[in-house]
């Protein structure tokens, strides 16, 4: 078959932005194995402009000219998006499958008439979100049930067999890669760098939401409250450095701060780390830090920092929060910074390292082999199918109403994902411990709640009405 994929994240032959852009090349990878021709187009800038291959096979076309770099890649002129469609369009023209990466791209009636499978990444960038309302394609693909649970009940909430075209693939991972390996190219890669040091590790790109600044408050403990001064915390550095002025001021703002606070000899700022090399930087640390905000649809890090024996504290957000067991991964609410220091200190002085079953549990459950062969399932097997048809159903007094699957209940209050907030509100935690399957206005008047608050709750994200097609234990 010829097979067409696109993704809105430029590509590089031998690195990724993200751990999207992994996952996409292993899938591409795959599928050429299997004797498929594979083109995967994607958008240009300064430094990836022309074509390449990741391998026999696949070929990458950096074609598209939205705006970059990231975000709002529609604030383009209205040319380079007529001039996307019709490269889309061409390349479709004698496809046989089209998979769409990340969404991202919102015209569907472009590719109505080749079987379709989409997959999401996220659910925050705008650009997602929009096509994922727009969505027209055979089958979804989203990869945790944090991810399920928040489309099903938010975009599935107007159409009924939404979750009939939903697959869920969890990430798989090579362990063959993924293991503890010993540091010779990262030694190079980063000059200077001693791995005697205890090593923190900070895996993420410059966004704040991303946990730099617990990463800066849990160092800072370590060192001065501890007396650790042999912590060094690796930070890489961002692709778009040279290419962003804002990303630039971000890290002089860093400095600053570092400085000033008394740790700047305990960070390291280096080059962005190549794939081939992330086993040896994983494999460098005492412990991987995972402690910011940002809603993940999977979360990468602290699964390939675990396969290469180096443990890893995830805060309590999004799929964090369901898809390792407790005990396989420290976990800590988001922002008790106090807490993951104490763990940290303890790993640090303990040289813990993955533990056997953690290993086992991981090598299971997500299995590249298993990860590419349910995406070429899907693909391969695509078929046309008819739009889904919208259902609108009213809000009234027979609406019930369950807490949203991106909050939780801890001993902070209510954490809210998107809001990377906690409400203390007894009166609302009272009603969904009360009502686990749902209330009502009447429920909520019974324990003398009105319904305006009750509305307002919905309306700040805290309440989703419960419908029969989105029942909030539905798995995949």
């Amino acid at each position: 078959m010829k097979i067409v994929m696109f993704s809105m994240t430029p590509l590089f032959p031998d690195q990724a932005m993200g751990g999207a852009q992994k996952q996409l090349k292993r899938i591409a990878l795959h599928l050429a194995r299997l004797g498929h021709e594979v083109t995967v187009l994607a958008t240009r800038r300064k430094d990836t402009n022309t074509a390449f291959e990741w391998g026999e096979g696949v070929q990458v076309v950096p074609i598209f000219r939205f705006k970059q770099p990231y975000p709002e890649p529609y604030a383009t002129p209205i040319y380079n998006i007529s001039s996307a469609i019709q490269d889309l369009g061409d390349y479709l023209h004698n496809a046989d499958r089209f998979y769409l990466h990340d969404g991202g791209f919102m015209f569907p009636y472009v590719y109505r008439d080749v079987p379709t499978v989409v997959s999401y990444r996220s659910v925050i960038f705008s650009e997602t979100l929009q096509s994922a309302y727009l969505f027209r394609g055979d089958y979804l693909v989203l990869i945790s049930e944090h991810q399920a649970a928040c489309f099903q009940n938010t975009v599935g909430r107007f159409f009924p067999d939404y979750r009939d075209r939903l697959r869920l693939i969890h990430n798989g991972f090579d362990w063959n890669f993924f293991k503890p390996t010993p540091p010779e190219g990262i030694l190079k890669h980063i000059p200077g760098l001693n791995p005697d040091d205890d090593l923190v590790l900070y895996p993420h790109r410059p966004e704040a939401p991303k946990g730099i600044q617990g990463t800066i408050d849990l160092v800072h403990r370590l060192v001065h409250r501890h007396g650790m001064t042999r912590v060094k915390a690796l930070v890489p550095m961002w692709i778009d450095v040279k290419l962003a002025p804002d990303v630039w001021a971000f890290y002089d703002d860093l400095q600053r701060q570092l400085e000033k606070r008394g740790i700047k000899d305990n960070f390291i700022f280096h080059d962005w780390v190549p794939e081939d090399l992330m086993a040896e930087y994983y494999s460098l640390g005492r412990v991987t830090l995972c402690l910011g905000s940002y809603v993940e649809t999977f979360g990468n890090v602290a699964y390939e920092s675990l396969g290469c024996g180096t443990p890893a504290i995830v805060a309590r957000v999004g799929p964090n929060r369901d898809l390792l067991p407790g005990g396989m991964v420290d976990q800590v609410d988001f922002g008790d910074i106090e807490a993951a220091a104490e763990i940290a200190r303890g790993i640090i002085a303990q040289k813990r390292r993955t533990p056997p079953a953690t290993l086992d549990y991981l090598h299971e459950g997500f299995s590249l082999d298993r990860m590419v062969d349910a995406y070429a399932d899907a693909i391969l097997n695509a078929e046309c199918r008819e739009d889904l048809k919208y259902q609108y159903v009213p809000m009234d007094d027979t609406t019930t109403f369950v807490l949203a699957p991106w909050c939780y209940i801890s001993s902070r209050g209510i954490y809210h994902d998107f809001l990377a907030a906690y409400r203390t509100s007894q009166t609302l935690m009272a009603l969904v411990k009360e009502y686990r399957g749902g209330f009502t206005f009447a429920d909520a008047k019974a324990l003398g709640v009105e319904q305006d608050e009750v509305t307002n709750w919905y309306r700040d994200g805290y309440l989703v009405p419960r419908l029969p097609w989105t029942d909030l234990s539905f798995r995949m």
